[in-house]
């Protein structure tokens, strides 16, 4: 499995980006995705998820704010981020879990991130 993210940059606050997952390995249709983000001198976060059944969970961070959706046809997570912060700046990892996932799981597959810096 592999996971290449893309779409991060540079931009002023107010400003909109949309983040892509471009993801390999098959079963895409049946696994779980994610963001995560992580700033300097932070903990990873959760930004969003959704599941196999298209169901999706926002860090109240993100609410109102980003759309994260799932092309199965095109293996790809996007995220789509607007009204960006400062505090938004981090580097943005996308997560894949293993086939059917099931209850509480984990994410067991790792982009190597995108850079979204946002400036005031």
């Amino acid at each position: 499995v592999q996971l290449v993210e893309s779409g991060g940059d540079s931009v002023q606050a107010g400003g909109s980006l949309r983040l892509s997952c471009a993801a390999s390995g098959g079963l895409f249709i049946t696994r779980a995705l994610a963001w995560y983000r992580q700033a300097p001198g932070k903990e990873r976060e959760l930004v969003a998820a959704v599941s196999n059944d298209g169901s999706t969970f926002y860090a109240d961070s993100a609410k109102g704010r980003f759309t994260i959706s799932r092309d199965n046809d095109k293996s790809t997570l996007y995220l789509q981020m607007n009204s960006l912060k400062p505090e938004d700046t981090a580097m943005y990892y996308c997560a894949q879990s293993k086939p059917f996932p099931v209850g509480q799981h984990e994410y067991d597959y790792w982009g190597q991130g995108t850079q979204v810096t946002v400036s005031s």
